[in-house]
């Protein structure tokens, strides 16, 4: 999110207003032009709003944290269970009434003593051994204790392991290859959060003390029932779970039963303006991460990994599942793979180099990664930027134009970043990385309304079935494959991969780029809203604009989910509209008055009640989500957050965001929303049973690969276009290393040892028009096409 349009317009649908914001930084940016009017467009039906998913009834939202229903070691024969933990209540009858408290309970050896609870002493004092309930719950104490030593050893030790090695052995079986490491390694991507030297398993609840890489502790506050696992002997142990009801990482996730409740950690390692203002601040001229990097020049190195270091940390992922969220989307870059340092010649025939920095990033993804398994967070991974820029926004890597899947290097930069999402696929299909990442955010908004619909949906089809040649196909077979919806609305993709197996459509819905100035009030009382509750217009615009469109999408298409939406409703904070090369901010695209919503330390107890009723509403609404984002740094100008809207922390920390996402439940049914109810059951197919991997024909139908034109180019030349030709050594991602080596095996970063096809580089000989910027190039005459094989 930059120049941020992030994300398609939620009632009308039009096109992106954020591609008219490029023109903000200057003429040589300029796109405006270019756009479609709304009527050109695909116009899907305006998101409507309904509850969502209704696994739990929507009495529950007064419920407290202890009223909710969890689930149990009942839940499942002979204590197999997926569901079962230590952390969760027993069985009736195990324990008192008073003790089915959030956990770790009372038997805890993880809670610091004020934490546990109190037992009351009040009775008449005679001879104990008399009573006959004495013996009772003597039997009753000894079975507790039992429990409490063994079950945490099956859960938590026995159970991953034997999960771990079914996972090794299925790997090999299908041809995973080495499993030993090679090639470099990156470091400390460990599970334990801890490069030091451990030799035992640790795990903790509530309250207990977690070590970091550098020594110092802090302390783990979960209300929610709650376990981290660090087991230095096995640092793919996936035996945490975030909360208590959500499956833990070596249990199934069931799509339409559990839901994605997440926060996005963007502005970490693809650097946008409004997130990590204090960077471009800093470096006046810098409009997006090309800039970035060339001002930096021989600091860029020192800076950004200064960056990664301190600005999501340890701390942070805790925080997370704390806050009873169960999932984080995580932007990365093309570069944490490669660069290229010859992408073509610019107007003065100079050669022109991508000045990112290159794989450092990596080694800090598998330390989030790490993490995330720590506290028991799945992971959406989603491909942030590609080659060429799939959308023209500075988050894509470079502010300006589209050179992805449009005009001349358009099938040249798709060729590319095959060859990255193929890079990908391998590394997180390993046994190692499956339960951790479990959806894989292919293309992160191509701006469908200039590439072309056909453009984009030929491309999805290539790369999902090239993801699919490796994983193979069927639930547990690689990740849940997410496809952004282009900026079309989900209802533009009913039917499209009919039979495909597990595909999810990503819709990025978002009030404040719809092209109004939405200065409405949230502290007055919202409408429809029977308790008199704060919000105006707001929650039930949300309900009705988003909920419907949802859940008709589940049924229509399938797994459908929100990857991104936030409490901005407006476009205002610093830098939400981009930077200039000036410094100064990119402008309010659509109406005065942003200083209130900048200064959070002015905004009054009714703006933050509005607030959080908006963020209910719309958590409600989309039923599976992503909120963008997790954090938002300080301006280097007045020290604090000038995008407040946009941070789920601050507004955690603040009051105007959920303690409990809970209480998002039937939030929409309140205020009296237009709701489409879905029942939870998707086809089998769309989540990988029977039938997953057969694609009925009609849902591919005119879909080729390469396209039979792209934008731009008339259908006589396409046979011309540049291209790269497959004769490269393909890039293969690195696994963590770990101190003290583990027992297990930690892959070697390919999955399919079967794929050994080269990767595709530049043709010696052909001149090609700068890859990023070649809107008006011509088509070279000779030299830049493949020779046929």
């Amino acid at each position: 999110m930059g120049t941020k349009w992030r994300g398609h317009v939620s009632v009308s649908q039009s096109p992106s207003p954020r591609a008219a914001s490029r023109s903000n930084t200057g003429p040589p940016l300029s796109l405006s032009s270019s756009l479609p009017s709304p009527s050109s467009s695909p116009s899907p039906s305006p998101l409507s709003s309904s509850r969502g998913f209704r696994s739990f009834p929507s009495s529950m939202a007064a419920l407290s944290p202890s009223d909710y229903p969890r689930q149990s070691l009942v839940d499942s024969s002979a204590y197999d269970t997926p569901r079962g933990s230590q952390y969760l209540p027993p069985p009736a009858g195990l324990l008192p009434d008073r003790s089915l408290t959030s956990t770790p309970r009372d038997s805890s050896p993880f809670l610091p003593p004020a934490n546990k609870e109190p037992y009351d002493d009040s009775y008449s004092r005679r001879s104990l051994y008399k009573r006959p309930w004495f013996w009772l719950l003597s039997a009753a104490a000894l079975a507790v204790v039992v429990l409490a030593v063994i079950l945490p050893v099956y859960f938590v030790v026995i159970k991953p392991n034997q999960h771990n090695s079914t996972s090794s052995n299925a790997a090999t079986s299908s041809g995973s290859g080495n499993p030993a490491s090679s090639g470099n390694s990156g470091s400390n991507g460990n599970g334990n959060g801890s490069g030091k030297t451990q030799n035992a398993l640790t795990t903790g609840g509530d309250g207990s003390t977690v070590t970091k890489d550098d020594g110092t502790t802090f302390t783990y506050k979960n209300p929610f029932g709650g376990y981290w696992v660090s087991d230095p002997a096995d640092p793919f142990n996936n035996g945490a779970r975030p909360n208590s009801w959500t499956p833990a990482l070596n249990e199934t996730w069931t799509w339409g039963q559990d839901h994605i409740w997440g926060v996005n950690l963007g502005g970490l390692f693809v650097l946008e303006p409004f997130i990590v203002p204090n960077l471009y601040e800093q470096n006046v001229g810098a409009v997006d991460e090309w800039t970035l990097s060339i001002l930096l020049g021989d600091k860029l190195q020192e800076t950004l990994e200064d960056h990664y270091n301190t600005f999501i940390t340890e701390e942070d992922i805790a925080q997370i599942a704390g806050a009873g969220l169960n999932w984080i989307r995580l932007p990365i870059p093309f570069w944490a793979i490669n660069k290229w340092d010859d992408v073509g010649v610019d107007s003065t025939g100079a050669t022109v180099v991508e000045p990112f920095l290159a794989k450092t990033c990596w080694t800090y993804i598998l330390r989030v990664l790490g993490w995330a398994r720590k506290y028991g967070l799945r992971v959406n991974l989603d491909l942030h930027t590609m080659p060429g820029s799939q959308n023209g926004y500075n988050h894509s890597g470079k502010l300006g134009s589209i050179n992805w899947m449009k005009g001349v290097m358009g099938l040249a930069n798709a060729q590319r970043s095959l060859d990255y999402i193929r890079t990908i696929a391998e590394f997180i299909s390993q046994p190692e990385w499956r339960n951790v990442i479990q959806m894989f955010g292919m293309v992160n908004e191509p701006y469908l309304h200039e590439i072309g619909q056909n453009e984009v949906q030929s491309f999805y089809l290539q790369a999902y079935e090239m993801v699919r040649s490796i994983t193979g196909t069927g639930e547990g077979n690689g990740p849940m494959i997410s496809l952004h919806d282009g900026f079309t609305g989900p209802a533009n993709w009913a039917g499209f991969l009919a039979g495909s197996d597990r595909v999810n459509i990503d819709t990025h819905p978002y009030f404040a780029f719809n092209g109004n100035a939405n200065r409405e009030p949230v502290n007055v009382t919202a409408d429809g809203d029977p308790t008199g509750g704060m919000g105006g217009k707001w929650p039930l615009q949300a309900c009705n604009s988003w909920g419907a469109t949802m859940n008709n999408s589940r049924s229509a298409f399938g797994v459908t989910i929100a990857g991104e939406f936030s409490n901005g409703m407006n476009d205002c904070g610093l830098f939400i509209d981009g930077i200039t090369p000036s410094g100064a901010a990119g402008g309010t695209n659509y109406g005065p008055g942003c200083d209130y919503w900048e200064d959070w330390q002015s905004w009054s107890d009714d703006t933050k009640a509005g607030l959080k009723n908006f963020a209910l509403a719309s958590m409600d609404a989309l039923g599976d989500w992503f909120f963008w984002t997790w954090k938002i740094g300080n301006s280097t100008s007045t020290g604090t957050v000038r995008a407040p809207l946009w941070s789920y922390q601050l507004g955690l920390e603040q009051g105007w965001m959920p303690a409990d996402p809970r209480t998002a439940l039937g939030k929409c049914e309140s205020l009296g929303a237009n709701l489409a109810p879905f029942d939870g059951t998707y086809q089998s197919w769309m989540t990988g049973g029977a039938g997953a991997g057969t694609i009925a024909p009609s849902a591919t139908q005119g879909l080729a690969w390469p396209p039979a034109q792209l934008t731009d180019i008339p259908a006589a030349s396409m046979a011309s276009l540049p291209q790269y030709t497959a004769t490269a050594t393909i890039a293969t991602l690195p696994p963590p290393s770990f101190s003290p080596s583990p027992t297990v095996s930690v892959g070697n970063g390919w999955f399919d040892a079967n794929d050994n096809a080269p990767a595709v580089t530049a043709i010696a000989g052909c001149t090609y028009p700068d890859a990023w910027d070649a809107e008006d190039a011509q088509i070279p005459v000779s030299g830049c096409l493949p020779a046929a094989r």
